[in-house]
């Protein structure tokens, strides 16, 4: 199983996926995470997302009436240390150009102008879609989880 490589002080932008593997102790990738976690807690890195992420982690554990769950996603989404970034007509504007231009979904877009917004290090994500955003510094989990250290 490979690692993250996370250099000191950077920012990290992350995807949803990052957070529902985390939050719901996802098999494969929560031990991946446990050092992207670790340096976000002892203010080594900075962790950046869309407040698009709140909406779109919640939308299923509302469905299920599941409030413990709806708890830990914004415990963690909502402590002073994440930084979400809001989404402005400037942003919108952005992710609309993103998206005629690569075909990403709407939401993806969102998440790769706010990424390039804050001028991440890297973004971590699980959709290799995301290649096709030029400058954008994408880390693909399932393929971090297979390389050799």
């Amino acid at each position: 199983m490979g690692q993250l490589i996370l250099p000191s002080s950077s920012t990290i932008a992350i995807d949803t996926s990052v957070v529902i593997y985390t939050i719901e102790g996802h098999l494969d990738y929560y031990s991946l995470l446990e050092p992207l976690w670790s340096k976000f807690y002892t203010g080594e890195i900075k962790i950046v997302s869309s407040e698009l992420i709140l909406m779109e982690v919640l939308v299923l554990p509302l469905r299920h009436g599941d409030n413990s769950l709806v708890e830990d996603y914004e415990e963690l989404l909502l402590s002073h240390q994440m930084q979400l970034v809001a989404i402005s007509r400037f942003l919108l504007k952005q992710a609309a150009n993103l998206r005629a231009s690569t075909n990403l979904k709407t939401p993806d877009a969102i998440h790769a102008v706010t990424a390039l917004s804050v001028g991440c290090n890297q973004f971590i994500t699980n959709d290799k879609g995301f290649r096709n955003v030029p400058e954008l510094p994408v880390v693909i989990l399932s393929e971090v989880l297979a390389s050799q250290p």
